[in-house]
């Protein structure tokens, strides 16, 4: 039915349904799609993007539902049946997939992408033998012609979602022919589908000794050993289906996946560009490629890939973010200000343009930046079916707190919080670490696992296998300390399997997500009139929330100027944080600084070669000679890293994303401060230590006032006294304070 022949309120809904949807606001483009069809059962337009909101969500059976209702009402949509073929194929039903795709192919053969999706599931169906069961799917020398017959109607079922009614009949039919490939691997599918992998392994890997030439099999295979943690096993599954068909996208793409998951990042960029050589324009190869060239602090180069990703699917989940988030990286703010705004716009829109770090770095509008978690934890990690706590209350002697990790070890996170870990004992708590990052070897993990009553390395887990391990064990609190950083594993927490779930530390900002109860800040990071941009309930410190090892000094020697590369004379200002926390306004006010102090030096961390490349250029645009930025090399001693800011004379924070752990390095050795503090949790955390302290440095209200602020203290500066800091003690018992508020 033509969009002309709709009743007007049909129509109106419709036209706003496909504009949302354009707009990436799924949730509600899909509920007036599903108005329109109340009113007009019939509506092809409707059936299709609803089949496209499913599709990209990974609900399969719902997506095949509603675009095989779409094609039963016009055969002759052409776009509808090359959907429906690339569901089919999703699904591993290649010749049903291979079938919808001629039926395009004979309507309307130069639909775009169509040939590539023919020719791609003949190379498949050629390289694993299936040729002929295009027609029949079944060896017919095994079979009956009534079992063969009822295969058919079972595959009709399993297409249209019916999985118990497909899987009784599959399993008939393997009663029957133990060698049945189609009956053994959609059983297998089926398994998968409803959470089950150990059987569906089991059926899967019958079906690929039935047919071993048969890329799908070995693929399937493959997914799920990744789904179970079998990750050698994985691999050599993809390469058996790679060797059969090398032009097998979804096998690099898994393979990739589990080489990332196994920390051989150099072997799965290769992956990647070997897949990228096949089919340059690929979405999801050029987000696999980019993600992983910043994880190797290829950032430029990453921002290429980023863009062409914008370029060939504008409306791809999280690409503008990715984008300008490399960009930052590499100090590259070319079209800085538009990226921005279009970045800002979109997340207005409730579109999935940027992930909430990467946000933190460009807004501090706390309410962007719940929209942004909000819409991106309710897509990444939405909330189990069921729970695996249903209100039962334990009667423990002590209080379980599990505290989960990747940073166990030298990271930020793992220097701040090892102290208050180690005495959370003393207050009556069974601690229990629940690891999921690397042995790093370090002195620091090794006190780690010697500071939990129970120390768990889950690193090898599935996300259910860890949820499950904390209900079994009975868990009354369960802190994440990882948030929307590198390492998360919030999905466990999406099973509910404690009764009390909070947020700590790892990231600066809500998490927007139904299953964390609690976040623990301070009264300066959330005042009261910011609190309602906080999905959980914040509880609050009196003190900046920032822990602290108090056992960590700086080392007595105070090394040299000339040790650093610094001038032997003229004022030092420093900014130890990371490459993206810089931005055009912020630099721009440093350059004055420098302008306005001759002699004086700009002193940052060593920062890849595009960011340092790119700040030196845009000092000498703005006058400064590039030589006076000079740049520090990463120490192995947190002692000699602290002794070095005695060389310091300002330490001048970033903004919208200041600095936590550097500038508590700064602070602890009595370096002054000046922190511009905005909106947000991410603006506001050193501000909070410099409330708490009240006698170092600064905190500024603008751009104007921050320069001000950062000259009289390098021009007067104050007495310097070192070690200060909120006092452990006091800060541990008010944390204990919080938490025994969640029990």
């Amino acid at each position: 039915m033509s969009r002309s022949q709709l009743t007007p309120p049909s129509a109106k809904l419709l036209s706003e349904g496909i504009t949302l949807q354009q707009q990436g606001r799924t949730r509600e483009a899909e509920s007036r799609f599903l108005k329109v069809l109340r009113q007009d059962p019939k509506n092809v337009a409707a059936l299709y993007s609803l089949a496209a909101i499913c599709e990209n969500n990974g609900k399969l059976p719902d997506a095949l539902k509603f675009i095989s209702r779409a094609t039963q009402i016009n055969p002759r949509f052409a776009q509808g049946l090359l959907a429906k073929s690339i569901i089919l194929q999703k699904l591993g039903l290649i010749s049903q997939a291979s079938s919808a795709a001629n039926d395009a192919m004979a309507i309307e053969p130069s639909l775009s992408g169509l040939a590539a999706q023919r020719d791609y599931l003949n190379s498949l169906m050629q390289a694993g033998g299936l040729a002929s069961q295009a027609e029949n799917p079944v060896d017919g020398g095994s079979l009956s012609e009534s079992q063969l017959r009822r295969v058919q109607e079972a595959l009709q079922l399993q297409s249209k979602g019916d999985l118990i009614e497909a899987e009784a009949a599959f399993s008939a039919l393997l009663e029957e022919s133990a060698h049945c490939y189609e009956a053994l691997y959609s059983l297998g599918v089926i398994a998968n589908q409803r959470g089950d992998p150990g059987t569906a392994l089991s059926y899967l890997e019958r079906a690929r000794s039935v047919q071993p030439t048969n890329p799908m099999a070995h693929f399937s295979a493959g997914t799920v050993q990744q789904t179970l943690g079998l990750f050698e096993d994985a691999i050599a599954s993809f390469d058996m289906a790679l060797s059969i068909e090398p032009k097998y996208k979804d096998a690099m793409v898994n393979k990739c996946s589990v080489l990332h998951s196994m920390n051989r990042q150099a072997e799965a960029v290769e992956v990647m560009r070997s897949a990228l050589d096949l089919f340059p324009d690929d979405p999801a190869l050029l987000m696999n490629l980019g993600y992983l060239l910043t994880e190797f602090k290829q950032n430029a180069a990453a921002a290429t890939f980023f863009k062409r990703l914008v370029e060939v699917s504008p409306y791809h989940d999280y690409a503008q973010g990715l984008h300008a988030y490399a960009r930052l990286h590499a100090c590259d703010w070319s079209d800085f200000d538009s990226i921005r705004a279009n970045i800002i716009s979109g997340v207005e829109a409730s579109q999935r343009v940027c992930n909430p770090l990467a946000l933190l770095a460009l807004t501090d509008d706390a309410s962007i930046n719940q929209r942004c978690a909000i819409d991106f934890g309710r897509a990444k990690y939405p909330a189990a079916a069921s729970s695996l706590w249903n209100g039962e209350r334990f009667t423990h002697r002590k209080t379980r707190l599990a505290l989960i990790s990747a940073d166990f070890r030298e990271h930020p996170v793992g220097y701040l919080l090892i102290e208050l870990i180690e005495r959370l004992p003393d207050f009556g708590f069974e601690t229990y670490g629940i690891s999921l990052g690397i042995n790093d070897g370090s002195l620091l993990h090794k006190r780690y696992k010697q500071a939990f009553s129970h120390y768990l390395s889950c690193q090898g887990k599935t996300s259910l296998e860890v949820a499950s391990a904390l209900r079994t064990l009975e868990i009354d609190i369960a802190i994440d300390l990882c948030g929307y950083t590198s390492g998360t594993r919030l999905d466990i927490l999406a099973h509910r399997p404690c009764p009390a779930q909070a947020t700590y530390l790892g990231f600066p900002g809500t998490l927007g997500l139904p299953f964390i109860d609690y976040m623990i800040a301070d009264y300066f990071i959330v005042p009261e009139e910011q609190e309602s941009f906080y999905s959980e309930r914040v509880l609050k410190l009196p003190h900046s929330y920032l822990p602290r090892d108090s056992s960590v000094r700086p080392s007595t020697k105070t090394p040299s100027r000339s040790e650093f590369g610094l001038p032997a004379q003229g004022p030092v200002f420093c900014s130890f944080n990371h490459a993206y926390k810089i931005n055009p306004p912020m630099f721009e006010v440093w350059m004055k600084l420098l302008v306005a102090h001759p002699g004086s030096v700009l002193w940052l961390m060593r920062l890849n070669d595009d960011a340092r490349s790119n700040l030196k250029r845009e000092a000498s645009q703005r006058g400064v000679d590039p030589e006076r930025l000079v740049f520090a090399e990463r120490l192995p001693s947190i002692e000699d890293h602290l002794a070095r800011y005695r060389l310091v004379d300002v330490f001048l924070d970033t903004f919208p994303y200041g600095g936590h752990t550097t500038a508590s390095d700064a602070l602890l050795v009595g370096t002054p401060v000046v922190s511009m503090s905005g909106r947000s949790f991410a603006s506001r955390v050193a501000g909070g230590m410099l409330n708490d302290l009240g006698q170092v440095g600064r905190i500024a209200n603008s751009f104007g006032d921050y320069f001000a602020i950062a000259s009289e203290l390098v021009s007067a500066p104050p007495e310097r006294l070192e070690g200060l800091h909120t006092d452990s003690e006091s800060m541990i018992e008010h944390f204990v304070q919080c938490v025994e508020q969640m029990s």
